[in-house]
């Protein structure tokens, strides 16, 4: 069963920082995707940052020049670097994969989430 562990979450001051890390277990041929969504109370669920298999990232313009996504292959983990938080940053941030299976099927994942509480 192809499983998303997140960590990395925690409470910190406005103007800190946190790294998150999702990282993808099971078996899977490639990797197509990996994203981090978060999703605050009462509010939609938003794309914060993606990253393809051809290397192109997307940002939302909300933490453009703030957090960073970089990912390592060959432990097939996602990061999340997030500097300069803010209280609009609380959320539980959640890790998202579209992958290949061994077999050539498509698969989508979901992460349990791990939440970040931003103190002003």
């Amino acid at each position: 069963q192809v499983q998303l562990e997140e960590s990395g979450g925690g409470l910190v001051q406005a103007g800190g920082s946190l790294k998150l890390s999702c990282t993808a277990s099971g078996r899977i041929r490639r990797i197509w995707v990996m994203g981090w969504y978060r999703q605050a109370p009462g509010e939609q669920r938003e794309l914060v940052a993606s990253r393809n298999t051809d290397g192109f990232i997307t940002y939302a313009d909300s933490v453009k020049g703030r957090f960073t996504v970089s990912r390592d292959s060959e432990k097939s983990t996602l990061y999340l670097q997030m500097d300069n938080l803010k209280p609009d940053d609380t959320a539980n941030y959640v890790c998202y994969m579209k992958a290949w299976t061994p077999q050539s099927a498509t698969l989508e994942v979901w992460g349990q989430g791990t939440l970040v509480t931003v103190a002003s």
